[in-house]
């Protein structure tokens, strides 16, 4: 090998040393939208990182300095310097790039975040009573109310459609406020016993005010969140959790998703036999009126 095309293999190497060190830096901590573009920035140019200042990436963002500098805080350093430090460190030592598989891209490592989140789901579900009696719970509920504000909003619709086609009286609430407080207060007017609400980041105080509300109209709470701790948790009665990747530009819902289908298939199971049979109707009704496309 020639000596410049040797030199550009060196050079290669440590920038995916940097980029591993970066990606593991960063992996379990919570970003603000700006502070994901920085990150995003680093990771597509390791081999720059190194030698940045913090005013180089305030420009190249398009930020102020010191948002850089809370970015480093939020990694754990005490400033920007001490973290440009800790990426050098990588170029004197391979154990970074031997605990990360280098040939992963970018993207692809953002997606490998997602697949440890739903490992560590799954590791969380090796004993499934807990969820077997929320399910239950929920599905002698009647009504059941379904909570979900803005990002959560999409899992509570999701998990109410597919509920729905089994459990009676699903009702999915997605506004805040006294609009929420009003339909809560029906429900469990209604007969309602419990709630099951999606929390997921970030977090809106409307959704902590619309569970404190829930409780207090005598309903009990189940909420599927990121986190079994925290300003949320606290006004529930039972926490379901899954991880969340905050490596994207906006979180990516994957082990929470899974969670959903998860509880609705533990929620159908424990419904009574005439109900679950609704599910068996409404396909016999789909196949006769030609609703789906074949496959």
């Amino acid at each position: 090998m020639s000596q410049p095309a040797n030199a550009a293999a060196v050079a290669a190497e440590d920038a995916s040393r940097v980029a591993a060190r970066l990606r593991k830096i960063i992996e379990g901590h919570r970003l603000s939208p700006s502070q994901r573009r920085i990150a995003r920035y680093l990771l597509e140019r390791p081999a720059e990182a190194v030698f940045l200042t913090g005013n180089d990436i305030a420009e190249a963002v398009g930020i102020s300095q010191p948002s850089v500098t809370r970015f480093a805080f939020a990694l754990g350093f005490t400033g920007f310097p001490e973290f440009r430090d800790h990426l050098r460190a990588a170029l004197r030592d391979g154990q970074d790039a031997a605990a990360e598989p280098t040939e992963l891209n970018a993207v692809q490592a953002m997606i490998d975040s997602e697949l440890r989140n739903l490992e560590l789901l799954r590791d969380g579900l090796a004993d499934p009573g807990r969820l077997l009696e929320v399910a239950a719970a929920l599905a002698a509920s009647r009504p059941l109310p379904v909570i979900g504000l803005r990002v959560s909003a999409p899992l509570a619709h999701l998990f109410g459609y597919l509920a729905a086609k089994a459990h009676p009286d699903v009702r999915v609430i997605d506004a805040p406020g006294s609009a929420m407080e009003d339909r809560l207060s029906r429900a469990a007017d209604a007969g309602a016993a419990w709630a099951l609400a999606f929390g997921l980041p970030r977090y809106p105080r409307e959704l902590r005010d619309g569970l404190v509300w829930a409780r207090r109209a005598g309903l009990r709470v189940a909420l599927v969140t990121d986190h079994s701790v925290g300003a949320l948790a606290e006004h529930a009665d039972v926490v379901l959790e899954a991880p969340v990747s905050s490596q994207f530009a906006f979180d990516s819902q994957a082990a929470p998703s899974v969670l959903c289908a998860a509880l609705v298939h533990a929620m159908l199971e424990a419904l009574p036999t005439r109900e679950q049979a609704s599910i068996e109707e409404f396909e016999n009704s789909a196949a006769e009126r030609r609703l789906f496309l074949p496959d």
